[in-house]
C-alpha cells in the first residue's frame, strides 16, 4: 500500500493543533473563572456598591444575588439602589425589598436614588432604603395591585366557538377567557388582591417608620411627582443620583470621594471568543450558507 507523507503530516499536523487549542482553551477557563471569583477586596476602603434596578420587575434573582455579595463584602461600606421601574411581579419585588432591609438592619446604610419612575413596585422597593432621593419630576407612589383577566365571550359567541372545561375545584378556571368572571370569583380574587396590598402598605410603613394609617390614606394606586412625594413622606429629599452620593458621604462620614462599585456585567470570555469564531466559519468550510435560524428570543410572558 502506497504511503502519502503529505496526507500523514497533514494530519500530525493536525492533532498538534487541536491538543495546543485545548491546553489554551483549559488555561483560560480557569483564568477566567478566578476572575469570576474576584471580589473588590483591592479596592479602596471607602466603597459603594450600587444595585440598578431597571424595567418591569419580573425576577429577583440577580438583584438579590448582588445585593447579598455586597452585602458580604467588607470594603463595601454602604449599598446605593439606583430605580427606574414602574413595577412588575410582587413576588419577586418582595425579595429585594427582604434583601435590603437585611443590609439596612445590619448596620450598612443603604440609600435609594430614584431615575425616571420608581412607581409601585418600584417604589416598594425604594421604601426598604433608609433614605430616599427622588427628582422633583420622578413619577413614584402608585402604591396599589392590579390583576387584569381579558375576556373574549362576545367573540367566542360570534363565531360560534364554545369553551369546555373539565375543572376539580371551584375557582380552578376563574379568569377563563371564554366567559367572564362569576361574583364567587371576584370576591375571591379581590380578596387576593387586598391582602397583598395590605403587604404592601405594611412593608411601606415599616420601611418609612410612619403610621399605617398615613400610608394607608394614600395608598390607593395614585401616582406623585416626587415633589409630591416628599410632601406627603414617601420621599425624603429631592435630588440627582450624585446627591444621592453626597447623602451617603454624610452618613458614612467621608470627606473624600466614594468609590462607586457596580456589580461585574457578563462578558465574552476568552474562551467564548474562540469558539464563536471557530463556529461562525465552520459553516463556510463545510460549504453551507453559514445562516442561523430565526429564533424566538426576547418573548416573555408577564
Amino acid at each position: 500500500m502506497k504511503k502519502h507523507p503529505f496526507l500523514i503530516g497533514f494530519v500530525i499536523v493536525s492533532l498538534a493543533a487541536m491538543a495546543f487549542f485545548a491546553v489554551v482553551v483549559g488555561v483560560f477557563a480557569i483564568v477566567e473563572r478566578n476572575d469570576e471569583l474576584s471580589s473588590v477586596s483591592s479596592l479602596w476602603k471607602d466603597s459603594v456598591g450600587v444595585i440598578e434596578v431597571n424595567g418591569v420587575i419580573e425576577s429577583g434573582d440577580v438583584v438579590v444575588e448582588q445585593i447579598r455579595k455586597f452585602a458580604e463584602d467588607d470594603k463595601i461600606r454602604a449599598l446605593l439602589v439606583r430605580i427606574d421601574s414602574p413595577g412588575g411581579a410582587v413576588a419577586p419585588t418582595q425579595e429585594i425589598y427582604s434583601e435590603l432591609r437585611k443590609v439596612s438592619q445590619a448596620g450598612k446604610p443603604v440609600v435609594a436614588s430614584m431615575a425616571s419612575a420608581a412607581a409601585s413596585g418600584g417604589y416598594y422597593i425604594a421604601a426598604a432604603c433608609d433614605t430616599i432621593v427622588a427628582n422633583p419630576g420622578t413619577l413614584t407612589g402608585s402604591i396599589g395591585v392590579v390583576m387584569e383577566f381579558f375576556s373574549a365571550e362576545g367573540a367566542f359567541d360570534k363565531l360560534g366557538l364554545k369553551s369546555e372545561v373539565v375543572k376539580a375545584g371551584k375557582y380552578k378556571d376563574a379568569g377563563n377567557l371564554a366567559r367572564a368572571l362569576t361574583s364567587d370569583e371576584r370576591r375571591m380574587l379581590q380578596a387576593t388582591i387586598d391582602d397583598v396590598h395590605g403587604q404592601f402598605i405594611a412593608a411601606v410603613a415599616e420601611g418609612r417608620k410612619l403610621p399605617i394609617e398615613q400610608i394607608e390614606a394614600i395608598a390607593d394606586g395614585r401616582v406623585f411627582s416626587g415633589q409630591q412625594a416628599q410632601a406627603v413622606g414617601l420621599v425624603d429629599q429631592l435630588g440627582t443620583f450624585y446627591d444621592a452620593v453626597d447623602v451617603l458621604k454624610e452618613k458614612l462620614q467621608v470627606e473624600g470621594k466614594l468609590n462607586l462599585v457596580y456589580p461585574r456585567k457578563p462578558q465574552p470570555s476568552f474562551t467564548d471568543f474562540l469558539l464563536d469564531g471557530i463556529f461562525k466559519r465552520l459553516p463556510g468550510l463545510l460549504g453551507e450558507s453559514g445562516q442561523k435560524p430565526p429564533t424566538t428570543q426576547g418573548f416573555s410572558i408577564r
